[in-house]
């Protein structure tokens, strides 16, 4: 197994906080953004960048989870026991715009997931994906509005976001098999 070491700790860091100014930038009313993480990853990135906004915009912006393990369209045919985290979002999102965070998108099967999540909780005035890398081969029409980097993969490579509050270490690593 190959592997290379696309982010480090430090231009991660960076990632997120240009993430977090383009968010501030293209939402003119940032009191009306709510944060929603998708477990497992996604939850981590959220809460960075809920700091990044205060940061900057001195604003606090609500922040939820949300658990789309029984919602995927392939969660029967994982063998595995799936580890359940739980949806909270403690507020409605009804007239908010709703900042969906994940770590990779790909299929863009786990963010239509979340999407279906989400119409519990209200209705949204939107709902925009922030991703922090984005590595192509969509199966569904879905497209991040905030990428922190596009990594056109092959067949064979996987991309892995390390997160220091999951996997006591941040940074982002392309793996394939062969040469």
């Amino acid at each position: 197994m190959n592997q290379k070491q696309l982010l480090d700790e430090k231009r991660l860091g960076q990632t997120i906080i240009r993430l977090s100014h383009e968010i501030i930038e293209k939402n003119t009313t940032p009191g009306d953004i709510a944060l929603i993480g998708i477990h497992r990853r996604g939850v981590p990135l959220a809460k960075r960048i809920q700091n990044q906004l205060k940061s900057i915009a001195q604003i606090d912006v609500p922040l939820g989870t949300v658990d789309i393990t029984f919602h995927r369209d392939d969660f029967r045919e994982r063998l595995v026991m799936p580890q359940i985290k739980g949806t909270e979002i403690p507020f409605s999102l009804d007239g908010k715009i709703v900042i969906l965070i994940d770590d990779v998108l790909f299929t863009g099967r786990t963010i239509r997931a979340a999407m279906d999540v989400l119409n519990a909780f209200g209705r949204a005035a939107s709902i925009q994906l922030a991703v922090l890398v984005d590595r192509g081969h969509r199966e569904m029409p879905i497209r991040a509005d905030f990428v922190g980097k596009n990594i056109p993969t092959h067949e064979g490579e996987h991309v892995s976001v390390l997160i220091q509050e999951v996997d006591k270490k941040d940074a982002v690593i392309l793996t394939w098999d062969g040469e």
